[in-house]
């Protein structure tokens, strides 16, 4: 017994088979049908287990074609039940084998526009039932004209030759309808759907040869009766095939909308053929009508393409209209021109953008408007979409050129120029002004190499020019002048920026009416401006123009804010040399001019070796400065202040010293690095804790000594510098008023509100305030009336000429007077020889240091001097 496991197919296929076998068990008379019955029996049977098998594996890997081959399959079983049951319905006209057949044919025809996976809109699928009938229709009348009518006669019976005959040409049009889907397919079931629609050819040729052979009493031939059988076969086998959708089938659409024409047209040939025969024959109700149907409807047919294509070409003029009048809200231009130039239309758009009425324009050639620069580039272009014009693929290129308007100016613009799609000879040329644009571009291009300030040549574009100038030139032939405006920071911080930028512009003009026209001048940054010259060889010729450049800024103030500024300028002049990339060659400028400043400014410096030399030992030095206070590679030594009365240690002042590995550093190499990197406040902070703590320690020995500490002005600038003065002191328990800070004069004159301001609060802490150096500095006796000093310091210099030079011993005598006079203790500072010791007592001064009295040291050198004696 057969059990069908899968619900899905239908029951009725199992009593189908059932038939089947029965059927085939049973004698034929005729030899010829017992064999296209059991073949045709047996090949659908194996279709019909071969589809439903598959349709069972590949349901859940491709529904489209389990589901077709469902159908397919079910189609199959029912038409071989039609073929056995026909031997017992022989004596029927129209016998219920066929109505199974039929059914089997149209479910197989069910399958395979499945298998097609093509859906169409309700217009294209009536479209496609018509062309069907058409097909049928044509197909019937063609078969009719060569053989149908001969059996039509034999029969002599025209209701039983049309209801023998209908079977077979439902299928027909049943097949006709299918043929659309199937060929245009795209779907990867699409090789199982063509073979359902061949299957349904050999069922249609197979219906239409029994049909015959019934109506003239006869047996079919075995090659129509052995049409089916092969069909199913080959169903059965490419429903196993792989899936793949047909390739290049992009003219299958017009081939299946011309084959009901080709055929009604055969269809008509063969009438006419009939007729021109001259046999007059009676006219046969049943073709007149199928005639008429076909007549009547391809003139549906044309009724409906010719209300299609008017409508079409209404969408088109309207998509043109609605496109012409978007690219003309756009402000574009759109017109049609010939390949040789000649405007055929032109929009609105043209008197709107150039000044030209449309008319003047129409009927002109587009050169006569073009500048003559950009004619054979547009020329060229034109003549190579023309030679590309049996390309399918659309042409169309960029043109950009100029357009002359009817003011007389050339306006740059930028067209897009295509094949029209009319089909004429034609292009179709969309026109752009863009000198908004343009404008925009050049003063973008403007900016990026400009300086907005003073409209000079930037940075970048000085390096670009100095980069194309540089290759091949010789040493000497080109020089680069870097030039700083001295003291222009205090400009801004005094009249504001606004104020300072306006200067800046006063400086450029001067500048360029400093430099010759071949030289490039340009604004480095801030303050600072380069300049390239091309000498020639002649290397004083960049001298000169420097000095002129340095006469040029202080020649006569600037004025600014309703008030004279007068400035200086730092210059530095650098030369190029064989095979010198750019930048070494600007890098050598800004050195020269960098030394120009540190030699106090107003005058012009030549880059030499040296001083590239100087400034990477500065970097190198600044590098090794942080390494040293992380790895605290710097010491303490103290160096006593003595009472020279008494010489009674009564202070030390803290010294700083360096050792970089197993070198000694002398102060005077690194402190001035220190300044300028930063680096001074946090050694700075480290010297005052480290000093506070150690003299803390020793007045706890029952030692009254004081700590004497040299302030610089990055220090005394630092944010929290007080707070953290007031900390050191905390933690170390050293009192305020054993602490005495150094200033030198330049300090007070530097931003002197601020120093004097920071100083009063260390004063008003108790701290000790001391002028160091004093008398060399520019520093006025109003600020010892303004900062309550304690102390003031004779620098080494009036020291060391005492007793030599009676100027300097009148000045030395003048200072210790004047601190008595006010108050102050008097230190002298360098004392090294007994005279100076001798002279500053009989002067008065109380205090004194210097290595006559005692040396820097260590602080256990300290510690042995306080436990041996307090005096030196």
């Amino acid at each position: 017994m057969i059990r069908w496991r899968d619900p899905r197919v239908p029951p009725a296929a199992a009593l189908a088979a059932g038939a089947v076998a029965f059927a085939a068990a049973l004698l034929l008379e005729s030899p010829a049908l017992v064999t296209g019955a059991v073949a045709g029996a047996l090949a659908a049977l194996v279709a019909a287990a071969s589809l439903l098998i598959a349709s069972v594996r590949q349901a859940a890997t491709h529904r489209p074609t389990s589901m077709s081959a469902r159908w397919m399959g079910g189609g199959a079983v029912i038409w071989t039940a039609g073929v056995a049951l026909r031997p017992f319905a022989e004596s029927f006209v129209v016998s219920f084998a066929d109505m199974f057949m039929l059914l089997g044919s149209v479910i197989t025809a069910g399958g395979a526009v499945i298998a097609a996976d093509r859906r169409f809109p309700a217009g294209v699928a009536l479209r496609h039932l018509t062309d069907a009938y058409l097909c049928a229709a044509s197909l019937f009348l063609i078969g009719w004209m060569t053989a149908l009518r001969h059996v039509y006669a034999e029969t002599a019976d025209p209701a039983g030759f049309t209801l023998v005959m209908l079977p077979p040409m439902l299928v027909l049009l049943v097949t006709c309808a299918v043929i659309p889907s199937v060929l245009i397919s795209r779907a990867p079931s699409w090789p199982l759907s063509l073979a359902g629609l061949v299957t349904l050819a050999a069922m249609t040729v197979a219906g239409v040869a029994a049909a015959v052979a019934r109506l003239l009493d006869g047996e079919p031939q075995l090659w129509s009766v052995m049409l089916a059988p092969v069909a199913f076969l080959l169903l059965a086998a490419v429903v196993w095939g792989p899936r793949a959708g047909p390739a290049g089938r992009s003219a299958v659409n017009h081939v299946v909308a011309l084959v009901p024409l080709a055929l009604v047209a055969v269809a008509a040939c063969t009438l006419l053929v009939q007729q021109a025969s001259g046999r007059a024959e009676p006219p046969v109700t049943g073709i007149v009508v199928i005639a008429v149907s076909v007549v009547l409807l391809l003139l549906v047919r044309l009724f409906a393409t010719g209300a299609a294509n008017v409508r079409l070409r209404g969408l088109v003029k309207l998509g043109e209209r609605q496109l012409r009048e978007l690219a003309e809200s756009t402000g574009d231009v759109v017109f049609t021109c010939d390949y040789q130039g000649v405007v055929h239309e032109i929009g609105a758009g043209v008197e709107v953008t150039y000044g030209y009425r449309p008319d003047d324009v129409t009927g002109g050639s587009i050169f006569d408007y073009i500048h003559p620069e950009d004619v054979p580039a547009i020329q060229a272009a034109m003549r190579a979409m023309n030679l590309d014009e049996d390309d399918v693929t659309p042409g169309a290129c960029l043109i950009a050129c100029r357009v002359r308007a009817a003011d007389g100016t050339w306006r740059p613009t930028e067209s897009v120029a295509t094949r029209h799609a009319g089909g004429e000879d034609l292009m179709l040329v969309t026109t752009r002004d863009i000198s908004d644009e343009e404008a925009l571009r050049n003063q973008v291009a403007h900016l990026t190499f400009h300086d907005g300030v003073t409209g000079l040549p930037n940075r970048a574009y000085f390096e670009e020019r100095t980069r194309e100038v540089l290759p091949g030139r010789t040493t000497g032939n080109v020089a680069v002048i870097f030039l700083d405006l001295d003291g222009f920071t205090s400009v801004n911080d005094s009249v504001g920026h606004a104020s300072g930028d306006y200067l800046l512009g006063q400086a450029a003009r001067r500048l360029r009416g400093a430099v010759r026209a071949d030289d490039t001048l340009a604004r480095w940054g801030g303050d600072e401006f380069a300049v390239l010259v091309e000498t020639g060889g002649d290397a004083q010729v960049a001298v000169d123009l420097a000095e002129r450049l340095v006469r040029a800024v202080s020649q006569e103030p600037f004025r600014v804010a309703d008030r004279d500024v007068a400035l200086t300028a730092s210059v530095g002049v650098a030369f190029t040399e064989d095979d010198m990339p750019a930048g070494d060659l600007m890098r050598n400028a800004d050195v020269a001019m960098a030394r120009s400043k540190e030699l106090g400014g107003r005058r012009v410096e030549v880059f030499a070796a040296q001083m590239h030399a100087d400034v990477m030992r500065r970097l190198e030095l600044a590098a090794d400065l942080q390494r040293a206070l992380i790895e605290q590679q710097f010491a303490i030594e103290y160096q006593p202040v003595v009472d020279l009365a008494t010489s009674r240690v009564t202070a030390v002042e803290a010294l700083v010293r360096w050792w970089r590995g197993s070198v000694f550093v002398p102060p005077e190499q690194f402190l001035g690095a220190a300044e300028d990197t930063g680096l001074i406040v946090p050694l700075s902070e480290w010297i005052l804790r480290e000093a506070c703590r150690e003299v803390a320690a020793w007045r706890a020995s029952s030692w009254d000594i004081g700590l004497s500490l040299n302030l610089s002005a990055r220090q005394i600038m630092a944010p929290r510098f007080v707070e953290t003065v007031e900390q050191a002191l905390t933690e170390s328990g050293l009192p305020a008023s054993v602490l005495t800070l150094e200033v030198i004069e330049e300090m007070l004159v530097e931003d002197a509100e601020e120093t004097i301001k920071r100083l009063s609060e260390l004063r008003a802490l108790g701290v000790r305030l001391a002028i160091d150096d004093f008398g060399t500095g520019y520093a006025s006796l109003a600020f010892l009336r303004q900062l309550p000093v304690d102390m003031i310091k004779i620098d080494p210099s009036f020291v060391s000429g005492l007793g030599r030079d009676d100027t300097l011993t009148l000045l030395t005598r003048t200072i210790v007077r004047l601190g008595h006079d006010l108050g102050l203790i008097v230190v002298a500072e360098g004392i090294e020889r007994p005279e100076q010791l001798e002279l500053l007592k009989q002067m008065g001064c109380t205090r004194g240091q210097g290595f006559l009295v005692a040396r820097p040291m260590a602080a256990r050198g300290v510690d042995s001097l306080m436990r041996t004696s307090l005096t030196v």
